[in-house]
C-alpha cells in the first residue's frame, strides 16, 4: 500500500534526517566550479552573503523560539526512533505544526543562496519538498496513533507548513534560555562554518590563484567569534551541568 510505504520511507528518512542535508552540501560542491560573483562585483556579493547569513539566521530564530518552550521528551534530535512524551499545541506549535522544519529549511535556504546559483536553489527546494514530506507523514502516523482524537483535531486547525498566525496561543512554559544553549549551539556554529568554507572556495574559484587569497576580515571575525562561542558552551555542557533545566 501505498500508505505503508510512505510511512517507511518517512520512517528511514527520520532515522537519517541529520545527514541527509550533507547531499545538499555534496551538490552544492559540485556546482563550485561555477561560482561567480553577482553582478561581477565583490561588493554586491558581500551584500547578498549577508542576506543569505541573515536568512539563515532567521530559521535559526524560529528553532530558538521553539526549543526555548518545549518540554523534555518533545522536540528533540532523537534519530533511532519516534518520541512524543507530550502533545505540543502552543507557542509555534499553534500556529504550524512543523516549526523545527520550517526553521530547517530557512537555515538551509540562507546556505544554499550563499552560492547565489538558480538551479541549486530550485534543486534544494524540491529536495526538502520531497524527504521532508515523507517525515513528516512518518511523524503524523505516530502522533495520530499516540494521542488520536487530540492530534487529529489539532491537526485539522493547523497547517502543517505555513503558519496561521491568527491561532497562536501563548506556551504554558516559560522561555528557556539555558535550554537555547545547550540544544543549538552546535547548528549556530554550524551555519557560520559551512558559509565560512564556501566563502573560501568561492574566492578562490576567482581568483585562481591560493596565493593571492585573501579571506574577508568580515568573515574571519564572525567565525572566530562563532568558534569561541561554540568552544565554551561545548566545554560547559561537556563538564558542567549549569545548562541543565529541570523538565526541559
Amino acid at each position: 500500500m501505498l500508505e505503508e510505504h510512505f510511512k517507511e520511507s518517512g520512517s528511514w528518512l527520520f532515522r537519517w534526517r541529520s545527514y541527509i542535508p550533507l547531499v545538499m552540501i555534496i551538490i552544492v560542491f559540485s556546482e563550485i566550479n561555477n561560482y561567480k560573483y553577482i553582478f561581477n562585483s565583490h561588493t554586491a556579493d558581500r551584500y547578498l552573503e549577508i542576506l543569505s547569513l541573515l536568512i539563515s539566521f532567521f530559521g535559526l530564530f524560529i528553532r530558538i523560539l521553539v526549543v526555548g518552550q518545549t518540554p523534555a521528551g518533545t522536540s528533540g534530535r532523537n534519530v533511532n526512533k519516534q518520541i512524543a512524551e507530550s502533545l505540543n499545541t502552543k507557542g509555534l506549535y499553534s500556529i504550524v505544526r512543523n516549526p523545527l522544519y520550517l526553521g530547517n529549511f530557512f537555515i538551509m535556504l540562507g546556505i544554499i543562496l550563499f552560492m547565489h546559483n538558480i538551479l541549486l536553489t530550485i534543486i534544494y527546494i524540491l529536495f526538502f519538498t520531497l524527504y521532508y514530506e515523507r517525515i513528516i507523514f512518518a511523524e503524523e502516523q505516530f502522533l495520530k496513533n499516540k494521542f488520536g482524537e487530540i492530534y487529529i483535531q489539532w491537526a485539522k486547525n493547523t497547517p502543517a507548513f505555513f503558519p496561521k498566525f491568527k491561532n497562536y496561543q501563548k506556551s504554558d512554559l516559560e522561555f528557556s534560555f539555558k535550554n537555547i544553549l545547550k540544544r543549538e549551539y552546535n547548528g549556530f556554529f554550524a551555519i557560520i562554518l559551512v558559509m565560512f568554507v564556501f566563502e573560501i572556495i568561492g574566492d578562490l574559484v576567482q581568483i585562481k590563484d591560493i596565493n593571492d587569497l585573501s579571506i574577508d576580515l568580515f568573515w574571519q571575525i564572525i567565525f572566530l567569534i562563532s568558534l569561541i562561542i561554540w568552544t565554551i558552551l561545548k566545554l560547559i555542557k561537556k563538564f558542567t551541568t549549569i545548562l541543565d533545566v529541570n523538565g526541559r
